[in-house]
């Protein structure tokens, strides 16, 4: 199990994420929120255990004196954007992940959940049984305007009128539905794949998986775009009208051309994003146009968009667009609606500006207790050849105008995480150059 500002993660079995860790955390969560409020929005993905998972987070929240209003099957994206509405948020879900495992991803005032206030929730004593009072919560059921609500936004950003053809795959997940009225609400056309509950004919992660399903239908019917959900919507992924799929820095370089269409001119991204994004932004933007980096890390992202009063801005390794004013996560809906709004000019610029750059996110297995070691060492290595150093996550060193390289520890695995970027004809090389830095240095320690 791992228990992380992502959220309660692991296997549904007796031996992992059991039913006594389920009722143990969502208490856990109830605690913190009873001084905040009395009310909690539910959602849930269609894993197989998620329906039972759900009934048992309701009745452990309720028995801490919590209003429980239930979306029933919800993206993730929805129950953030509801969650403004109610003290906390709770969605059952263990997102990208294989379908045997599950968890539970908290959310206080329409985003997650900060280090510290994780932190402070593991650090209430243990909870007590006691007996059922007349503070019992109460169960409802929600309903959400958010599908319109996106549409609106939409329609603000470009031209909603167009005649544009999509492939939506949501993978079986909580997007089933949602997703389609989505598009049919903005008047494009479209047509679905595994779109029943459940049911899909690939993997939960479509970062990983070749979406041949997709890209076939794309091609076959002259269609525009594809798009690809994890089982939660949070996560976006893009085919062409090709039947390519785009890496996932150029998808939220879609979501940041669209966003200067909207006006929007302070951006945050996470330190491993690809140097394109800033770099298209300021030749087709105002001059005016600012960018931050932050740590890896949704939540960090959105803490950092926050203390700097940010429009908009994401996560380029995950795709994940974040706008939040109208929503403080990863929101997939909003990135397949704001791209299909560019206009076809545009599109193709952003598709051939990213191609010029190529990325490479590695990872090498580590014992964890040399990772500080090992980043203290490339410090002074990078400093000999790079133009700036960054350390606010890592060590990130800016070797010329088109590359960088980052060397961070993993907040999860016994691994030193790599990301490098460069011209495509050169990141493999430099890729190779900085492993190979990171090895020798571990030798020299071990």
């Amino acid at each position: 199990m791992k228990i992380s500002i992502s959220g309660i993660r692991g296997v549904f079995s007796n031996s992992d994420l059991s039913l006594y860790e389920i009722v143990k955390f969502s208490r856990l969560f109830a605690q913190s929120l009873v001084s905040k409020g009395d009310r909690c929005i539910l959602g849930r993905d269609t894993r197989p255990s998620s329906t039972a998972i759900a009934k048992i987070v309701t009745a452990s929240l309720m028995q801490e004196g919590v209003d429980v209003y239930d979306l029933s099957v919800a993206p993730t994206p929805m129950v953030f954007r509801e969650s403004r509405r109610y003290e906390g948020g709770c969605i059952v879900t263990a997102s990208h992940n294989p379908l045997e495992w599950n968890g539970l991803k908290f959310v206080l005032k329409g985003r997650g959940i900060f280090e510290n206030e994780l932190q402070d929730m593991l650090n209430c004593s243990p909870v007590k049984e006691k007996e059922i009072t007349s503070n019992y919560g109460k169960p409802f059921q929600a309903i959400s305007n958010y599908v319109n609500e996106v549409v609106d936004l939409t329609k603000a950003s470009g031209d909603s009128t167009k005649h544009i053809k999509v492939g939506l795959d949501p993978g079986g997940g909580s997007t089933c539905g949602f997703v389609n009225k989505l598009f049919k609400n903005l008047g494009y056309k479209f047509y679905s794949i595994n779109d029943t509950y459940g049911m899909s004919s690939r993997g939960t992660d479509p970062t990983i998986d070749s979406l041949s399903d997709l890209a076939s239908l794309v091609v076959a019917n002259g269609l525009d775009f594809g798009f690809a959900f994890d089982i939660d919507g949070d996560r976006l992924v893009v085919v062409d009208k090709n039947g390519k799929k785009l890496t996932p820095d150029t998808t939220l370089l879609l979501c940041v051309a669209s966003s200067l269409n909207l006006g929007m001119k302070k951006f945050v991204t996470s330190i491993d994003t690809s140097i394109s994004i800033e770099k298209f932004a300021r030749r087709y933007g105002s001059a005016s146009v600012k960018f931050d980096s932050s740590k890896v890390g949704e939540s960090n992202v959105v803490s950092k968009m926050l203390g700097v009063e940010a429009d908009a801005g994401g996560e380029g390794s995950s795709a994940g667009f974040i706008m939040p004013k109208f929503n403080m996560c990863r929101d997939g809906f909003l990135a397949c609606a704001i791209i299909s709004s560019l206009d076809t000019k545009m599109i193709d610029e952003c598709i051939e500006f990213a191609r010029q750059y190529a990325q490479i996110r590695t990872k090498i297995a580590l014992p964890s207790d040399q990772h500080r070691k090992i980043i203290e060492k490339l410090i002074d290595i990078f400093k000999r050849d790079s133009s700036e150093i960054l350390t606010i996550d890592g060590v990130k060193a800016i070797l010329d105008d088109d590359s960088w390289a980052l060397v961070r520890p993993s907040n999860t695995e016994h691994a030193i995480r790599v990301s490098v970027e460069s011209r495509a004809y050169a990141v493999q090389g430099l890729h190779d150059e900085i492993v190979n830095k990171v090895r020798t240095v571990y030798d020299a320690y071990k």
